[in-house]
């Protein structure tokens, strides 16, 4: 009978294999293979060599992909992009945020696993937990809740409470890089602070790191629903002040989440794709604070009995939305709209820098009978589970509102009859440092003439749709005759809002109109996000792999005041190793000042620098540059 065989070294020809897997850049001199493609590995023996009939070598490995995308652009965008934007801001003016996501910085494939390592479920059953790590809608839900770090040692802690003295500024982060490498380096403490783009950012990065096709999505104007009936509740005084939600339901001025592209063997057919998952902690899911995967096209059809957690889901791109007038400790219905909730829901395109418009992919067009229907099919579902004593997990009991044009709480009409619309108009872009102008447009539709008492107020508002105290107010009184129009012009001072602003720089600024001889009312509102002077970053010469390279980065000071405590940090993956940070000190008002710095890129190919300034004043001044470093000789 033959020796048996005896192997003295395998090669897993790692830079070989690598470089056809594209994960050369994780590693060169450890093998880091991609599921469904084949790869090849040499056995050396010591006792004599392989012989074919004789001998009999059987490699046993499973490599199903559940998450393949067929197209090649979008493998690239979605898994192989280490860098992209996150879009923030308002509705009416959406601004794109440079985010360094670093999935092949150094040492992050071993914090990503590090990071499944410490989740509860491979604390309480390592076996199962590993048994399941093929599974993209198990691994996405783990990922999911280490993000944050509400049930256990996850990766970030969330603050929206504009106090940051102990951590950072959610809004100064400009990559993951830095926070997953922090985490690491602590022992597994969570870093402070995240808010929903931060924690989506995060999720990105290690999603992709570990081979599954992941992007950034922003939804602005997004519901909250906390008690699951599809319906946000806002509350206002009759100064048009918005009140803090009793209920906790709130408009969110935009939040993000990501969608990961996976099969769903789970649901019926037709459910796979782009799945939401949201790391941002919200509310529980059997137990513990993530989101999803919930199908995209379930949410659009209003499939809200699909797992998982697609009526949060739904809610947050097609809830409606009722708002109430307290005075007196009565509540008033003044209106409900059905399109005030989820618009521009937006990701980078592919291979591009510009913003890409999904909003169809969520639900049918605002005001068709198709975005009806699915809204009415999951407004059913959800009372059936009701009925059923079946509600998401973690959610408050369900309390529905009322089918009838007539609320029991209100004894008036809803504003949604009266002939007299009022409307904000800005003059203007409102610029950080510079007073707020516009004017409130009075529109009389009617035959008969109006009197007008209009109460006006501002305030601050955090993105999550949390009101901070008004800081200005005014009381218009407007005549108007039968089919007439005017405007009443209104000024913000900067003296008189600047101390009042959050880091979000959001102003809500309200109008609640009511007519002399009727007690109906008339709400309108608009949502102000101040803008800043964004920083400009030159690159002074070719880029080439182990070359010296000079980056010029030049910012302002845009305000008409002396600001302190400036710091500038620049970053790029494939660019510069760690986070680069410059303490500026102190800037005059209006000055502008330049900072040249220093690297050495060890990473051929597209690139992306991104910076941010902070000061006294202010915490997220970006800018960023695209640069093609060329491999050279």
């Amino acid at each position: 009978m033959a020796q048996g065989l005896e192997v003295v070294l395998t090669d897993f020809q790692s830079s070989r294999n690598n470089l056809r897997h594209h994960t050369q850049e994780i590693s060169v001199d450890r093998l880091v293979v991609r599921r469904g493609q084949a790869f090849r590995i040499t056995l050396y023996f010591r006792n004599r060599g392989f012989q074919p009939g004789l001998d009999n070598i059987i490699f046993m490995t499973e490599t199903e992909d559940a998450v393949y995308l067929d197209s090649e652009p979008q493998r690239q965008e979605y898994v192989m992009n280490d860098y992209g934007f996150i879009y923030q801001g308002n509705k009416n003016w959406i601004r794109p945020c440079p985010w360094n996501y670093g999935q092949f910085e150094d040492n992050i494939i071993d914090i990503c696993l590090t990071l499944l390592d410490k989740s509860l479920h491979f604390q309480i059953d390592p076996a199962t937990d590993c048994a399941l790590r093929g599974s993209p809608v198990y691994v996405s839900r783990v990922v999911c809740a280490m993000i944050n770090s509400n049930d256990d040692s996850g990766v970030l802690n969330g603050n929206w409470s504009e106090s940051y003295m102990d951590g950072i500024n959610p809004a100064e982060w400009t990559g993951s890089v830095a926070i997953l490498k922090q985490w690491h380096a602590t022992g597994c403490q969570p870093v402070r602070y995240g808010q929903c783009w931060v924690f989506a950012a995060v999720m990105c990065t290690v999603m992709r790191c570990l081979g599954i096709p992941t992007r950034v999505i922003t939804n602005f104007d997004s519901g909250h629903d906390t008690d699951g009936n599809l319906i946000i509740d806002e509350y206002y005084d009759n100064t048009g002040r918005i009140l803090k939600n009793k209920k906790k339901d709130t408009i969110w001025n935009f939040h993000v989440w990501n969608e990961c592209w996976m099969a769903r063997k789970d649901l019926p057919p037709g459910y796979g794709g782009w799945q939401v998952l949201d790391a941002t902690p919200q509310e529980t899911s059997n137990g513990l604070y993530c989101c999803g995967p919930a199908s995209v096209r379930a949410i659009k059809e209003g499939e809200v009995d699909l797992d998982y957690d697609t009526g949060f889901a739904f809610s947050m791109v097609n809830a409606d939305c009722v708002s109430w007038l307290v005075d007196g400790g009565k509540e008033q219905k003044l209106h409900r709209d059905t399109s005030s909730v989820g618009h521009f829901i937006s990701t980078k395109s592919i291979q591009s820098d510009e913003r890409d418009d999904i909003t169809e992919n969520y639900k049918y067009r605002e005001g068709t009978p198709q975005e009806r229907q699915a809204f009415l099919k999951a407004l059913q579902k959800v009372e059936a589970r009701r009925s059923q004593g079946s509600l998401r997990a973690g959610s408050r009991p369900f309390r529905p509102t009322p089918r009838s044009q007539e609320d029991p709480r209100s004894s008036l009409r809803p504003s949604d009859v009266v002939q007299v619309s009022l409307k904000f108009q800005l003059l203007g872009r409102p610029n950080m440092g510079q007073d707020i102008r516009f004017v409130l447009l009075a529109l009389n539709v009617s035959s008969q003439s109006k009197d007008l008492k209009v109460n006006l107020s501002a305030q601050s508002l955090l993105h999550d749709g949390s009101p901070l105290p008004p800081f200005w107010q005014d009381t218009a009184f407007i005549t108007l005759s039968p089919q007439e129009a005017k405007t009443y012009p209104c000024t913000i001072p900067y003296s008189q809002y600047s101390q009042y602003l959050s880091t979000d720089k959001l102003i809500r600024i309200s109008a609640l109109g009511e007519e002399m001889s009727c007690p109906e009312k008339i709400l309108a509102n608009k949502i102000i996000t101040l803008s800043y002077p964004s920083i400009t970053i030159n690159v002074l010469g070719p880029a080439i792999v182990n070359e010296p390279l000079s980056i010029e980065v030049i910012f302002s000071n845009p305000l008409s005041e002396q600001v302190a405590d400036c710091v500038l940090t620049v970053e790029g993956s494939g660019l510069f190793k760690k986070q680069q940070r410059v303490l500026i000190g102190v800037l005059k008002p209006q000055h502008r000042a330049r900072v040249t710095l220093k690297t050495v890129p060890f990473k051929s190919g597209p690139r992306q620098i991104q910076a941010n300034l902070r000061s006294d004043k202010f915490k997220d001044i970006k800018g960023y540059r695209n640069v093609y470093v060329d491999f050279g000789l």
